[in-house]
């Protein structure tokens, strides 16, 4: 992912950076009691690095693992600490798969 170097990002940024619809990302706020961005008086919402790495989280269980919501929330709220550290790994191996990648057609 894009190095995050602001400190709040409007829905609109976080669905353009994490590929994602806007809608998706309201509806699993009403789901995960993990997603929970800042609002102003205007009800905006502001989401911060943090936010934006447990919305690929969530994105990673949906999407990739292909668990249906209830069991992602499930997954979330019993083992969190556990699906956290799992998803780290997978996203340093495809970063290293990326570089590997590159070397290897920048010496074809």
């Amino acid at each position: 992912m894009d190095e995050l170097n602001k400190k709040y990002y409007k829905i609109g940024e976080v669905a353009r950076i994490l590929e994602l619809p806007q809608s998706t990302l309201r509806f699993w706020e009403s789901k995960f009691s993990i997603i929970r961005p800042r609002r102003n008086d205007r009800g905006t919402r502001f989401y911060t690095p943090g936010d934006m790495e447990r919305l690929r989280m969530v994105k990673y269980l949906v999407h990739e693992k292909g668990l249906k919501i209830e069991a992602a929330v499930e997954q979330v709220n019993r083992n969190r600490s556990n699906v956290s550290r799992r998803f780290e790994v997978i996203e340093r191996l495809r970063t290293i798969r990326a570089t590997l990648t590159d070397i290897l057609d920048a010496l074809r």
